[in-house]
C-alpha cells in the first residue's frame, strides 16, 4: 500500500471538514446528496462523453497503482540479464532459447526473444523504442481522463449552486430559509472544486510518475538487451542498467 497517496487524501479532506468545525460549522452541512449527485453524475457523464472506455478502465487500473504499490523487478530482471549475458559469453546466445519460458515480463522476454532470434541491433532498437512509445502514449490518455474529470468538476459544482440557488429564489417568501437554501446551493462548488484539485488533478500527477518510472525500466531492460546484443561484459551491462535507475 502507497501510504504517502492515502496519507494526502486523507489531510486533504480532513482539512477541509476539520476548518469547517473550527469556523462553527456542521459536519452534516457538507453532507448534501443532491449536490454531490449533481457534480459526481455531472463529472462523470462528461468524462464518457470526452474519453474512449478503453481508457476509462485502464484509468481504473493506474488509480490502483498509486494507492497499492506493485514492488518493483528492477534487482530481479537485472540479475536475470546479467545471468543470460554470463551464459551467452560462455555457451552462446542459442542456449538462452530454452529459459526464456521462465520469463513472466512480456516486454522482457519479447526483448530477449528477438536478440536470441538474431535480429540486428537496428531493428531491436527502431521495434521496441515504437513499443515504448506506444505503450507510453496509451498511459497518458488513460491520465487524461483525470484531468479531464479535474477541469470539469468545478463547472459542474458551479452548475449545482446555480440550480440551488433557483431553488432558494422560487421560495422566497419563506424567509426563514433562506440562509440555509444558499448555504446548501454553495455545497456543490465546494464538491466540484475540493474533488478536481484534492483528487482528480493530484491522482492525476501521481499516475504520470509512475508511468515514467514504468518507461523508465523498460528503457533499461532494453539498454541491456542491446548490451547483451553487442556481446559487452556482464560488468558493462550492470553499468548500462543501474543508471536509469539513478534517474528515477
Amino acid at each position: 500500500m502507497n501510504k504517502i497517496s492515502i496519507f494526502g487524501l486523507i489531510i486533504g479532506f480532513g482539512a477541509i471538514f476539520l476548518g469547517n468545525s473550527i469556523e462553527g460549522g456542521h459536519f452534516e452541512s457538507l453532507l448534501q446528496g443532491s449536490a454531490f449527485l449533481i457534480v459526481a453524475g455531472g463529472t462523470l457523464g462528461a468524462v464518457f462523453l470526452s474519453n474512449n472506455w478503453s481508457d476509462v478502465t485502464l484509468c481504473m487500473s493506474l488509480i490502483k497503482k498509486a494507492f497499492f504499490n506493485q514492488k518493483t523487478q528492477n534487482t530481479e530482471n537485472i540479475n536475470t540479464m546479467l545471468a543470460f549475458v554470463r551464459q551467452a559469453k560462455k555457451e552462446g546466445l542459442v542456449t538462452l532459447e530454452p529459459r526464456l519460458s521462465q520469463i513472466k515480463d512480456i516486454w522482457f522476454k519479447d526483448i530477449l526473444s528477438a536478440v536470441v532470434d538474431g535480429a540486428s541491433r537496428e531493428v531491436i532498437l527502431d521495434t521496441f523504442e515504437a513499443r515504448l512509445d506506444q505503450f507510453e502514449k496509451r498511459q497518458l490518455n488513460a491520465v487524461k481522463v483525470l484531468t479531464d474529470a479535474g477541469g470539469f468538476s468545478p463547472t459542474i459544482g458551479i452548475i449545482g449552486a446555480v440550480l440551488g440557488l433557483i431553488h432558494v429564489m422560487a421560495n422566497l417568501t419563506d424567509t426563514s430559509k433562506l440562509g440555509s437554501g444558499i448555504a446548501v446551493a454553495f455545497v456543490a462548488t465546494i464538491y466540484g472544486v475540493s474533488l478536481a484539485n484534492l483528487l482528480f488533478l493530484p491522482l492525476a500527477n501521481k499516475i504520470k510518475k509512475i508511468i515514467e518510472q514504468d518507461v523508465s525500466e523498460k528503457e533499461m531492460l532494453l539498454a541491456g538487451a542491446l548490451g547483451l546484443k553487442d556481446d559487452l561484459s556482464p560488468f558493462l551491462v550492470e553499468m548500462k542498467m543501474n543508471s536509469y535507475l539513478e534517474l528515477k
